[in-house]
C-alpha cells in the first residue's frame, strides 16, 4: 500500500487513515524526534504493552497509562512495590498483564542504572537507521525488525530491560524518530 490521501487531501501512510486517533498520532508524533528519558521511557513502555495487541488499544488507553505509571517518571516507577503492582493489576483503564507491568517496573530500574552518557537516548542513538537509507515507497517495504533493532534489543536485555525483542525495539526506533519509516510520498516525511 502506498500513501493515501486523507479527507484534507494530504498523502499519508495508509495505516494512518484507519481512525482519527491513528491520523493524529501519525501526523503529530510517529517518527518525530523524542528527547529525554521520561518521554523515551513512556514510548518504550507503551510499545511493550502493545506487543500482541492493536496499537489503537494502547493509544486510547494512553492517559490511563500515564496516570497509572506516574506519568512515566522513571524514578517514581522504579520505586513501585508490591502494592503498586496490585493496584496496576486491578486498574481497568490499562492493559492488566502481569508480565508487562513487571517489565515496565524493571525497565525503569534498568534505565536508572544506565551510565549518564546520554541515558536511554544515547543508547538508542547507537542503533539509528543508517544514513542514506531509501524511504519506503509502500508499506510492504517497511520492515518489522532490522539488524539494528535486533542489536538494540540485545543491548537493552543485557542491561536488564525486559519485553524488548527486535520487533518492539524497531517499533520504538520508529516511534521516536531514530528511524523514519514514513512513506516516500507521505507529507510528514517532507517536513510536515
Amino acid at each position: 500500500m502506498s500513501a493515501l490521501p486523507g479527507a484534507d487531501g494530504q498523502l499519508r501512510c495508509g495505516w494512518a487513515l484507519a481512525s482519527p486517533d491513528y491520523q493524529h498520532y501519525h501526523d503529530t508524533e510517529w517518527g518525530r524526534p523524542v528527547e529525554g528519558d521520561r518521554a523515551l521511557f513512556e514510548r518504550l513502555s507503551l510499545e511493550a504493552f502493545q506487543s500482541g495487541l492493536s496499537w489503537i488499544t494502547i493509544l486510547r488507553k494512553r492517559e490511563a497509562f500515564r496516570a497509572a505509571f506516574a506519568d512515566f517518571e522513571p524514578a517514581a516507577v522504579a520505586a513501585f512495590g508490591d502494592a503498586d503492582r496490585e493496584r496496576l493489576l486491578a486498574d481497568r483503564g490499562i492493559v492488566r498483564n502481569a508480565a508487562k507491568i513487571d517489565a515496565v517496573i524493571a525497565n525503569a530500574r534498568a534505565l536508572l542504572a544506565l551510565p549518564d552518557a546520554g541515558g536511554l537516548g544515547g543508547l538508542l542513538e547507537r542503533y539509528r537507521a543508517p544514513a542514506g537509507r531509501p524511504a519506503p515507497r509502500t508499506s510492504a517495504e517497511v520492515p518489522s525488525s532490522t539488524p539494528e533493532s535486533a542489536a538494540l534489543a540485545a543491548a537493552l536485555k543485557k542491561r536488564g530491560f525486559r519485553f524488548v525483542g527486535p520487533i518492539t525495539a524497531y517499533a520504538m526506533l520508529q516511534a521516536t524518530g531514530y528511524v523514519n519509516d514514513h512513506l516516500a510520498s507521505c507529507w510528514v516525511r517532507h517536513g510536515g
